[in-house]
């Protein structure tokens, strides 16, 4: 098994960003719109360095199969008012969201591998960083036995503001501590 390689987006990757958000297993719950004036307005920021969010391309043996990205909750406090109100999220804590975009790769464990590497390269990047705080809606079962995977414990469920409309908004909200040492 090979270990996942992390890539900072760049101006290239938006046109493989935005067919991956179209594919129906990101779609479901990635509900994004993707028009181009969109993947630009979401994405292109975080290499732009007008956002605070780190977005990554994740490759696997050389194939880009995926994307993740992090960011400090408190960078974005008033977008994530809910979730600060429901649990305790300390002020250097990081979120991260994920997806697999690559349909050939689902459910043969590329998920739990970004994730748990992901974490790795969250400590090594943010030293200061303490936790990493994820919502992730009931129904996203994939997504969260991928943090569970990782080592996350289910911290709270609760009421969130749902990414697609189809959803009824509760999520269940994952933590994972830096180990000590």
């Amino acid at each position: 098994m090979s270990t996942l390689a992390f890539r900072r987006t760049r101006r290239g990757d938006l046109s493989q960003i935005q067919a991956w958000l179209r594919q129906p297993h990101v779609a479901r719950y990635w509900a994004h719109d993707t028009s181009d004036a969109a993947v630009e307005r979401d994405f292109a920021g975080s290499f732009g360095g007008t956002e605070p969010s780190e977005d990554f391309v994740v490759s696997d043996g050389g194939v880009d199969v995926g994307f993740v990205q992090r960011c400090c909750i408190h960078d974005y406090a008033a977008e994530e008012r809910e979730l600060i109100e429901l649990v305790e999220v300390p002020a250097d804590a990081l979120t991260i969201d994920y997806f697999v975009g690559e349909a050939d790769r689902v459910g043969q464990g590329v998920g739990s591998r970004m994730v748990r590497e992901f974490v790795a390269l969250c400590w090594r990047d943010h030293p200061g960083a303490t936790a990493i705080v994820v919502p992730v809606v009931v129904g996203n079962v994939a997504s969260w036995s991928a943090l569970r995977s990782a080592g996350f414990r289910r911290v709270a469920t609760g009421h969130l503001p749902p990414d697609n409309p189809v959803d009824d908004g509760l999520h269940h909200v994952y933590r994972l501590d830096r180990p000590a040492g």
